[in-house]
């Protein structure tokens, strides 16, 4: 493929990403909204009841494996479907995308680690006395892509496709290390038989790439008894869905592509079904007896100053640390006000955010987890304005 046919291949794939991403990013916002109007309302109790109906998973008519209420269907098993499609993102980047190069991945690179270390550091200096609230410092870890990339897109020309490509990478790049520290740190007791049987799954979906098998049905299958096997070893099932991916072939030889097939059905699933379902069981938060007293304590305030400075400062402080240095450029047609903006956008953590805080603070008090959805509200949307004035206001340099 001459190299104007592959810019053009490259650009035509990130452009249908964005689009989509930025679409979901909207119904992800809506369903969010929803879920704070309803547990506002009277209808509170029907909206508890619904997210608590029974799920089951059997085996033929006598073997129940799985009995679990929605939401934890939602966050475990429906979400595990998310996280195979950011592990599709995670290795199509790596192999020909804007991370394929070390010249390539080193700004994105270093800013999403700036914006993953300082986040969590303000959350645990903010909240070091609370032994239980520590353990929420990866909560501000992660950039919620789809509603960080749906607002770049609403505003046009004011953002240069550069600054869309450096934040998409910077998300992806900080997924990647969310899915690290879930693997880590928010992992429970573990079950050596399970993690065998889980260890035995992965061997097999290995065994299907170097066979060269480029159906996906086979790693689906797969896929779904090491997620099985994962969540009974105590590790989050979710990271099934990663390991999965990696697994997909990105080329069948014959100039087709299993990865970018699986990833281009997936999304609209995840953008307008997973995502925003997500958003509708886990962003319901009673405002009653809210005050700003409530939003000062330690949780809610590590959490907003986490997303809302810490993501700003890391981002743009590593990467301006770099640049001066010489090892990067600042992106193309880019001012330094614009590129400000987007570190600002970078702590709009919604999806991530939340789900790590399910993981940090489940078995604690139910103070911690409406503490955690205002936390999170509130820095994603403190974020998501500010950036918004910025870019607006922002000088923009001559195309």
């Amino acid at each position: 493929m001459a190299p104007t046919q592959m810019f053009k291949f490259i650009a035509r794939n990130v452009n249908q990403f964005i689009t989509s991403q930025s679409a979901g990013g909207v119904l992800l916002a809506l369903a969010a909204l929803v879920a704070l109007v309803v547990s506002n309302s009277p209808w509170h109790g029907a909206y508890q009841q619904f997210l608590q109906m029974p799920g089951e998973l059997r085996l033929g008519s006598s073997w129940l494996l799985l009995s679990k209420p929605l939401i934890v269907w939602v966050n475990d098993l429906w979400m595990a479907v998310f996280f195979f499609l950011v592990g599709l993102e995670i290795k199509r980047e790596l192999l020909e995308g804007e991370l394929a190069s070390p010249a390539q991945a080193l700004l994105p690179a270093i800013a999403a680690l700036g914006g993953m270390l300082v986040p969590a550091l303000i959350y645990a200096a903010i909240n070091w006395g609370d032994p239980v609230g520590l353990r929420g410092w990866g909560i501000p870890m992660a950039t919620d892509i789809a509603f960080a990339l749906g607002i770049l897109v609403l505003l046009g020309s004011r953002v240069p496709p550069s600054l869309k490509v450096f934040l998409t990478a910077v998300a992806i790049i900080d997924d990647l290390g969310a899915i690290l520290v879930i693997a880590v740190f928010y992992t429970a007791e573990l079950s050596p038989t399970m993690l065998l049987a889980a260890a035995a799954g992965v061997v097999v979906l290995l065994g299907l790439n170097r066979l060269r098998v480029t159906a996906i049905a086979p790693y689906a299958i797969v896929g779904l008894g090491v997620w099985f096997f994962v969540l009974k070893s105590g590790i989050h099932p979710t990271l099934a869905g990663v390991v999965t991916a990696l697994a997909i072939p990105l080329s069948d030889g014959k100039g087709g592509s299993p990865l970018n097939k699986a990833e281009h059905a997936l999304h609209p699933w995840v953008a307008y079904l997973i995502l925003p379902m997500f958003a509708f069981a886990n962003a319901g938060v009673s405002l009653q007896g809210v005050t700003l007293g409530t939003l000062a304590q330690s949780v809610p305030l590590g959490i907003a100053g986490g997303l809302l400075l810490g993501k700003a400062i890391g981002v743009f402080g590593a990467s301006w640390l770099l640049i001066r240095l010489g090892g990067a450029r600042l992106p193309t047609q880019a001012s330094w006000s614009q590129f400000w903006g987007v570190c600002v956008l970078c702590g709009v953590g919604f999806t991530m955010s939340l789900f790590i805080g399910t993981l940090a603070f489940a078995g604690a008090d139910a103070l911690y987890e409406s503490q955690l959805k205002l936390g999170v509200l509130l820095g994603s949307l403190l974020s998501g304005v500010a950036a918004t004035v910025l870019l607006l206001t922002s000088r923009v340099e001559k195309q």
